[in-house]
């Protein structure tokens, strides 16, 4: 197969891998995105794109270790009742339906930010639906509160979200550093999104009052939550350090499956393991289609259109990061713009922006992200959340926390 050919095969398996994984699953071809994925990568080396042995090198280990380590973490958590916690102390301090978005809002914003987004909405979906009809309050300002606040507050930390750790990866940027200037634009952004939500359903919020059930949750287990915490704390300061996120992370993990005497078996089956298989095909895809040059190529006649001043560059790239991982999904999109960062004049701040577009994009539209399909799906037996119910919040949050987060990073260039 000469180059040409190789090219043309590879951009109809590119282009196949991604229709199948940004839209609904298809009649003649029902498969789940991780199931699309890996068709992909299989297609990618029997077509002969790439040798078993190029498949095996495009997989980035460390995302895929450091996203598992994570999971693990979550689901100690998990056990230890966390969660359930966590979601009754917000409903008890909670006075007005108006207080109670703003805790969801930080709640789910902050865990996110420590943990990964989308295991955050799985773990919490059902229990903020559980408070918030133990309160007998409306669902949809909560789950969305829940699903924005979890892309916008995931941004703020290296390990937030799978976009960013593939960026941590391939950017090299210290974790301290990335926090130092995307913490605050989370910060900012989270205030804006519970001032829109706020604004948005003033009525309906205004209407209610909550009404406290006598209900039994299962009680935090102190012990559990004190290792996983102490273990958390220590992951947490070698980060900062500067150590190896995943085998760091990992280890951490291993520490608490040690110590917490629980059935491993248990453990492991709260860890998506779909997740982890759709990102190690994802790169095989992704690979097999910058080996033939193609995204270089389109970089080379995009160049043009992002100029070539800083303020320029940055704002071209935002909009072009959140339209491109609209159309790609936002993982995809991060691992095929990563291949153009170091052509920018300033390619520290470039690969933040791209983290941060690339992150409150997810809030546009509710096929936008993982999170708000996690959050949705959840929640279907008690409500059906429309495009457009979503949407008409989306829109603009995404629009205003983008534009707000962008300024704040070209301030504190």
């Amino acid at each position: 197969m000469n180059h040409l050919e190789k090219q043309v095969v590879a951009t109809a398996i590119f282009a196949i891998t991604y229709v199948l994984i940004s839209g609904r699953q298809l009649k003649i071809l029902p498969l789940n995105r991780p199931a699309a994925a890996l068709l992909g990568a299989v297609l990618m080396v029997s077509t002969g794109v790439m040798t078993p042995e190029r498949a095996y090198r495009a997989v980035n280990y460390d995302t895929i270790v450091l996203l598992l380590a994570m999971m693990l973490v979550s689901a100690y958590l998990y056990l230890a009742h966390f969660f359930e916690w966590a979601a009754d102390v917000v409903l008890r301090f909670s006075r007005t339906p108006q207080r109670l978005l703003l805790y969801l809002t930080l709640t789910s914003g902050i865990l996110s930010a420590l943990l990964v987004n989308d295991t955050i909405c799985l773990m919490l979906t059902p229990l903020v639906i559980a408070v918030i009809r133990r309160g007998k309050l409306p669902l949809l300002p909560y789950l969305i509160a829940l699903a924005t606040s979890a892309n916008v507050g995931s941004v703020a930390t290296l390990v937030g979200n799978p976009q960013n750790m593939i960026i941590g990866h391939f950017s090299h940027i210290p974790f301290a550093q990335f926090s130092r200037t995307l913490a605050p634009a989370a910060i900012v952004g989270l205030a804006t999104n519970f001032v829109i939500l706020r604004f948005g359903f003033r009525k309906t919020l205004r209407a209610t009052l909550i009404e406290r059930e006598a209900h039994a949750i299962p009680k935090l287990e102190r012990g559990l939550f004190a290792l996983v915490c102490a273990v958390f704390m220590a992951i947490f300061g070698c980060f900062i350090a500067g150590l190896n996120l995943a085998w760091t992370a990992l280890a951490g993990a291993a520490l608490i499956m040690v110590l917490a005497r629980r059935d491993t078996h248990e453990v492991l089956k709260l860890v998506d393991w779909h997740l982890l298989v759709f990102f190690a095909a994802l790169f095989v895809v992704v690979d097999g289609l910058s080996d033939t040059g193609l995204p270089d190529a389109i970089y080379r006649h995009l160049q043009p259109v992002f100029g070539s001043h800083v303020t320029a560059q940055t704002w071209n790239l935002t909009w072009f990061s959140v339209a491109g991982s609209n159309i790609f999904s936002n993982v995809p999109f991060v691992l095929v713009a990563g291949k153009w960062i170091a052509r920018f004049v300033e390619p520290v701040l470039m690969w933040k922006v791209l983290a941060l577009a690339t992150t409150f994009a997810g809030n546009l539209t509710i096929i936008g992200s993982v999170a708000n399909m996690i959050v949705v799906e959840s929640a279907r037996e008690h409500i059906r959340v429309g495009f457009w119910d979503y949407a008409r919040f989306g829109i603009p949050i995404t629009i205003l926390t983008t534009a707000a987060g962008v300024i704040v990073l070209l301030l504190r260039r």
